[in-house]
């Protein structure tokens, strides 16, 4: 986990273009990452989930920024249900990550 958490802050922040929700006290309640009309990252502090803020950020990356794809874990069913409930579609199913590991990734897009 240390390993990804160095990868998103070292690598992959800079190649996103960030949108963050903040609470009442100023803490970050969730963060989006997309390039090139995709949604790279979507990470949501778990005492937010069910809250609309993963909504909300989803609805600007589609909105304001023209995302329309998204890759997911497909062993992260709540993310999968997430975005079929948005209106994404399952496009194709790849046995690995980006990085070679054995975790089945969904492609995404919006549904027509």
């Amino acid at each position: 986990m240390q390993s990804f958490k160095s990868l998103i802050l070292n690598e992959y922040l800079h190649a996103v273009t960030l949108f963050c929700i903040r609470d009442e006290q100023n803490k970050i309640a969730g963060f989006s990452g997309t390039a090139e009309g995709k949604v790279e990252m979507l990470f949501i502090d778990p005492i937010y989930r069910g809250k609309g803020v993963g909504k909300a950020l989803l609805q600007h990356a589609i909105e304001v920024l023209g995302c329309t794809k998204v890759d997911v874990n497909e062993q992260n069913e709540q993310a999968v249900g997430f975005y079929k409930h948005a209106g994404f579609k399952v496009v194709s199913r790849s046995e690995t990550d980006s990085m070679g590991k054995p975790f089945p990734i969904l492609s995404m897009e919006l549904g027509s």
